[in-house]
């Protein structure tokens, strides 16, 4: 590591490189060859695409927003999306048949770093120490089994605050000394750009086969489903009560995405769910992998290319734990949280580079989409953004970039803080919820960032990633978002925050802002003397070597995921054959009680059959010691055969409160089906294996 500041000369010529993430283009009537503009088009697909999608998605979310005011039903609003989408394309087209879009002049060609002043070694020396032993020791202080316990957490903490800070130092202080345009990006050429194009289309093609369940997506794709059937936004409880009681505060009706899949679903009269996972998530899935692409291509001071496929190879062999960055891509990318992590959170990274190297006002729009796109997925990004974008406004202005970096953070935060804001006036403060788990530093870093090898490892690129990132503005964004995400890990600052604003139940997600797995891949970049290539090959192979030993890999069942021969819903296949089954009796009017993994699925297929408890991870918004709450536990309790029942008359209270008139259990269920006559059900219906089922309807 001793060799960071020693970094390749660019070769010499009169050809001027374009920007990493716009490719040159074709100007028009330029006459060019036909194979010229191909090769044009190639290397600035994954720049049109993920760009385009931003836009369009930006549109759509704020179409949604307003949608609010003039009562449009969602499939009015998403044809007029795709009208607005179409006049957006027609107007880039004009636009660059005017000449007014930048075209790059000159051939491409790999552009690298020249020469650089030294960092100062006993300072560099002290920065590469401490975060090595903040690396080693955050990543050991537990494993799987215990051992490595005892470690106190101050250690890696307070090394790494210190590896942050100095590195921000060297960082700022070869900034002041380098010349702006000194270090450019390695310029998209067609073969790497096609390569890119090739990885996120397997990607996407890999993702159709894995299917992953979430209870979430009972809200979340229940809510799509939702949309589909009845072609309106559900602004009241659509999950318990069928609109009767009022909407959960901690779900405000922000995020845009689930609308999006019901409305498209509903224009072209296809299930919310195939809808959802067939189509628009594959789609999303090119968009994710193209983004990482674009971040490393960005940000990696030489062999890119490398970069981006240790970081792919890293998503794809590290998963397992449920908070792990792999387990956020594409078994779930339909969940608009982990479209945020995995496609918002690099792609902010890439405009606020372009921004701050340039000062472009395409950028600075891009920023402001981006934000637009980040409110529309998750409310995730009213936390995670502040992070991010404070922690690159800090670092540019260290370096008196005041002007450039105020209107960055403006762009960024505007809309997500704004429409926060507008959703708590209406909804409230955030129902209290006191199951829900708080995470310190160190259980939220092996959460995440992992622990064992995989931890060291997360751990070098978090604090050593600034001194490997190209220079000028990579390294010191990466500074600035390593400081930021290393005071958060100080020990008792995400105690001060949970009782500062009493978001705990989702801190542990504050290392979204840092692009670990881009920054992994830029690990193999480092320049090592007299081996280049082969040093870099070396690196490369050690660290997916490491990935596939200690990692979880994403289709493994460990990593909750099941593999399967063709493209299938991404839940349980015989919980989805149960549910269709159970849709198709003849029940009366009223709610079904089901066993909990069955309820939890029945949003997922229809809006049309209500049950008592989709997910009961929701209930505690509604109060978990209220009636509405203790009903329906003792109900499940009885749908899921548990021993620790309710007494008869507290049971039967239940039913007639809720309106259960179908009761459908696991045949091995032998306490429900003895209990269904006392509580006066009457069998109607049985399913044969797998998944033998009883039914029993009101007498």
């Amino acid at each position: 590591m001793a060799n960071v500041d020693s970094i390749a000369v660019a070769p010499t010529g009169s050809d001027p490189a374009p920007r990493s993430d716009q490719a040159p283009q074709p100007p028009d009537g330029s006459g060019r060859a036909p194979a010229a503009r191909v090769r044009a088009l190639v290397a600035a697909a994954p720049v049109l695409l993920t760009d385009g999608a931003v836009v369009a998605f930006a549109l759509w979310t704020v179409l949604y927003h307003l949608a609010f005011l003039f009562g449009l039903a969602p499939s009015t609003t998403f044809l007029i999306w795709i009208g607005g989408c179409l006049v957006a394309l027609g107007g880039s087209l004009w636009w660059r048949r005017r000449g007014r879009a930048s075209a790059a002049a000159g051939r491409v060609r790999e552009a690298v770093e020249g020469a650089a002043p030294a960092y100062p070694r006993p300072l560099l020396a002290l920065v590469l120490g401490a975060g090595t032993v903040a690396a080693v020791t955050a990543g050991l202080t537990t494993v799987d089994d215990g051992v490595g316990e005892g470690i106190p957490w101050w250690i890696p903490g307070g090394f790494g605050a210190l590896a942050a800070a100095g590195a921000m130092f060297l960082v700022r202080r070869r900034w002041l000394a380098t010349p702006a345009g000194d270090a450019p990006a390695a310029a998209a050429t067609p073969l790497s750009s096609a390569y890119a194009l090739i990885v996120a289309v397997l990607a996407a093609i890999s993702g159709l086969f894995f299917a992953r369940n979430s209870v979430d997506d009972a809200f979340f794709l229940g809510k799509s489903v939702w949309v589909a059937e009845r072609d309106e936004v559900p602004l009241r409880d659509f999950l318990f009560t069928d609109g009767v009681a009022p909407a959960m505060n901690s779900q405000p009706p922000v995020p845009s995405i689930e609308v999006f899949y019901g409305a498209f679903a509903h224009v072209f009269n296809l299930h919310a769910a195939s809808a959802t996972w067939y189509i628009v998530t594959p789609v999303m899935s090119v968009v994710a992998v193209l983004a990482l692409w674009r971040l490393v291509q960005r940000w990696a001071p030489r062999r890119a290319v490398l970069a981006f496929t240790v970081a792919v190879a890293y998503l794809y062999l590290v998963a397992g734990e449920d908070a792990a960055l792999g387990t956020f891509h594409l078994t779930r990318l339909h969940q608009g949280k982990t479209m945020f992590v995995a496609a918002v959170v690099p792609l902010m990274w890439v405009y606020l580079t372009e921004w701050f190297d340039s000062r472009s006002r395409r950028a600075l729009i891009l920023v402001a989409a981006l934000s637009i796109v980040a409110t529309g997925l998750s409310t995730t990004s009213a936390i995670v953004l502040p992070l991010l974008v404070g922690g690159a406004v800090f670092a540019m202005m260290l370096v008196g970039r005041w002007r450039d970096a105020i209107l960055a953070g403006a762009a960024a935060l505007v809309y997500p803080i704004g429409a926060t804001i507008w959703s708590r006036l209406n909804a409230g403060p955030i129902t209290e919820n006191a199951a829900a788990a708080f995470y310190d530093a160190e259980v939220t870093y092996r959460r995440t960032i992992l622990f064992g090898v995989l931890g060291v490892i997360g751990g070098l690129a978090l604090w050593l990633g600034p001194l490997i990132a190209r220079r000028r503005t990579p390294q010191l964004l990466v500074a600035g978002s390593t400081l930021a995400m290393s005071v958060l890990l100080f020990p008792g600052v995400l105690e001060a925050l949970n009782s500062l604003t009493g978001i705990g139940v989702v801190l542990w997600r504050m290392p979204w802002m840092f692009a670990l797995p881009a920054v992994i891949g830029i690990l193999c970049t480092v320049d090592l003397p007299r081996l280049r290539v082969f040093g870099s090959a070396a690196i490369a192979a050690a660290l997916v070597a490491s990935f596939a030993l200690f990692g979880t890999p994403m289709w493994s069942p460990k990593s909750y995921v099941t593999v399967h021969e063709q493209p299938v819903w991404k839940l349980p296949q015989q919980r989805k054959s149960i549910v269709f089954w159970m849709t198709r009796l003849d029940r009366p009017d009223g709610v079904v009680l089901a066993p909990s993994t069955l309820m939890h699925t029945a949003p997922m297929v229809t809006s049309r059959m209500r049950v008592v408890s989709p997910n009961d991870r929701y209930l505690p918004d509604y109060g978990i010691d209220s009636p509405f709450a203790q009903d329906r536990l003792k109900l499940v309790a009885l749908a899921n055969g548990k021993p620790e029942l309710a007494p008869v008359p507290e049971l039967a209270g239940a039913i007639e409160r809720l309106n259960v008139t179908t009761i459908c259990v696991y045949t091995s269920n032998q306490v429900a089906r003895d209990l269904a006559p006392q509580l006066g059900f009457k069998q109607f219906a049985t399913r044969g294996r797998p998944g033998a089922m009883t039914c029993f309807r009101r007498g």
